[in-house]
């Protein structure tokens, strides 16, 4: 028995949006990580975009275990002499709680095309409302 690959124009893509409130982020981050590579599908391609889109509303209201918001310092830098910056989980999250929940799931998809072109596939919005209800978004559970 021969092992059957998909080709790209049988993929058939879903949109998904989850509710992040009270949701631990990296329970939250394994979930999406799945919904954006496919895994959770019976024709699992491991070399093509088979996920499905993701949005995920309430960013704000996501749950820190431990002293994550306390201690946990985000990096940068730029290539330049003393071009590294660092910012503390607790300014990140009371300016822009999106880039939390993007740089979770981005350290949980392949490191090469494949998982930049996936990361393009999740929206991350602060606050109960998104404007994609022309896609009609289904929303799923996350426990």
């Amino acid at each position: 028995m021969k092992t059957y690959s998909m080709k790209k124009d049988e993929i058939a893509k879903e949109w998904l949006v989850i509710d992040a409130s009270g949701v631990v982020l990296g329970r939250l981050a394994t979930q999406v990580a799945t919904f954006l590579r496919g895994k959770h599908k019976p024709t699992f391609t491991p070399h093509l975009d088979m996920g499905d889109n993701v949005i995920i509303v309430n960013a704000r209201k996501i749950k820190l275990t431990g002293q994550k918001l306390d201690q946990k310092v985000y990096f940068r830098y730029s290539g330049y002499m003393g071009g590294q910056k660092q910012i503390p989980m607790k300014k990140l999250m009371n300016s822009r709680p999106d880039e939390i929940i993007m740089h979770a799931v981005k350290g949980m998809l392949p490191k090469n095309r494949l998982g930049r072109q996936l990361l393009t596939n999740l929206r991350v919005y602060a606050g109960p409302e998104h404007p994609h209800e022309a896609q009609q978004p289904r929303n799923v559970e996350i426990s």
